[in-house]
């Protein structure tokens, strides 16, 4: 039921031709083939996330609880894509500088990571010689391009991949859970390799081929966007939990249901947590004998119901229904569910939806459940 996104520290587009340019500050990242009759082109792109964020999540909030970490990127613009394409995701072999420069720059900025450079021009070139576990991919005559490692370490299977088609969703969001357990072992000397970041290329039948038919343009949004589509890890891990202990509260079993919000102050500060409480009753309570009003009785919502979260300018899913992770959990008190505001963008105003399925019937509750997260 716990949804945590975090940002990149750094990241940048490596392009083949232009093997000395930076491009630390743009806004684009991008994964793309070009055509050229005699040296066909490619772009890849690195983010790199904090270890130390990460392993503040492992250690104080996910615990010991199941979860899954995905690489999620937001699509800018995706030109040429008549068949499948597939995006490889590796974690990279070498520390990198991000750099300040942008492809529009002239002259070029050459202070940071480029095709053939990790950190500026003329210091630290990509090895083209490998130990176990890394690679690479370029051409003879434009060697470069990142290092990576592949296979598998420590048993588990380090590398990631998301195919894009004509109809399919074009944001990438895919999973890298066994790539981030493995940095976090190695910064607990557990075994791994470092976290040096992701790097992500189109795959290798589609890189370098001299055919306009196979160019297809991949651009994703980057950390420096002026958009609310930053590249982001999210993990969600399931902390579900329903215990009511002592409370002789039961179970709604109508689905005419009055429901609310309890202690929404509509206004919530970047990075708080925040846990929201649903209230809830039938909306005709059954006659009985008793001495208090049928209409201040809380019940609980049934263990299938869960949270959505979307953002009211755009329309858009921020967090989606999810069976595992936003399942709402229960206490004495009533049914609640917890929310990271650091994942939202503030200054926007955001929509809470609850889905509850009752005899059967799934029900969407959505009666002005809004709030707006903000800075300070």
């Amino acid at each position: 039921m716990a949804i945590y996104k975090i940002f990149p520290e750094k990241d940048a587009t490596i392009y083949s031709g232009y093997p000395l340019m930076n491009t630390g500050f743009d806004e684009i990242l991008e994964a793309s083939t070009f055509y050229n009759t005699n040296n066909p082109e490619v772009s890849r792109y690195l983010l790199k996330f904090s270890q130390d964020e990460i392993n503040d999540l492992f250690e104080n909030k996910i615990g010991t609880s199941s979860y899954q970490t995905n690489l999620r990127n937001f699509v800018a613009n995706i030109t040429g894509l008549n068949s499948d394409t597939t995006l490889e995701i590796y974690p990279i072999s070498g520390s990198w500088n991000m750099g300040t420069g942008r492809y529009s720059n002239s002259p070029q900025v050459t202070n940071g990571v480029s095709w053939k450079y990790r950190s500026t021009s003329g210091s630290g070139e990509w090895p083209t010689t490998f130990t176990a576990y890394v690679t690479a991919s370029y051409i003879s005559t434009n060697p470069g391009g990142g290092t990576w490692y592949t296979g598998s370490a420590l048993g588990l299977v380090i590398t990631a991949s998301q195919t894009l088609s004509y109809s399919s969703d074009k944001d990438l969001n895919t999973n890298v859970t066994n790539i981030v357990r493995n940095w976090y072992s190695s910064s607990k000397s557990l075994g791994g390799f470092s976290n040096d970041g992701f790097i992500v290329k189109q795959s290798n039948s589609s890189e370098f081929v001299a055919d306009q038919n196979y160019v297809t343009t991949v651009k994703y949004f980057s950390i420096d966007t002026h958009t609310i589509y930053p590249p982001c890890l999210e993990f969600r891990w399931r902390d579900y939990l329903f215990n009511t202990g002592s409370s002789t509260n039961t179970i709604i079993d109508t689905s005419r249901i009055v429901a609310s919000l309890g202690d929404n102050n509509g206004y919530y500060r970047l990075g708080s947590v925040e846990k929201f409480r649903i209230n809830c009753r039938p909306q005709f309570p059954t006659k009985t004998f008793q001495t208090a009003s049928a209409y201040i009785i809380n019940y609980y919502l049934p263990t299938s119901s869960y949270y959505a979260i979307k953002d009211l300018d755009t329309n858009e899913f921020i967090i989606d229904f999810d069976i595992n992770y936003t399942q709402i959990s229960a206490d004495s008190e009533g049914s609640y569910f917890t929310l990271y505001m650091n994942g939202l963008e503030p200054e926007r105003y955001y929509q809470i939806l609850i889905k509850t399925i009752i005899g059967g019937e799934t029900l969407i509750l959505d009666d002005n459940y809004y709030f707006k997260v903000i800075n300070g």
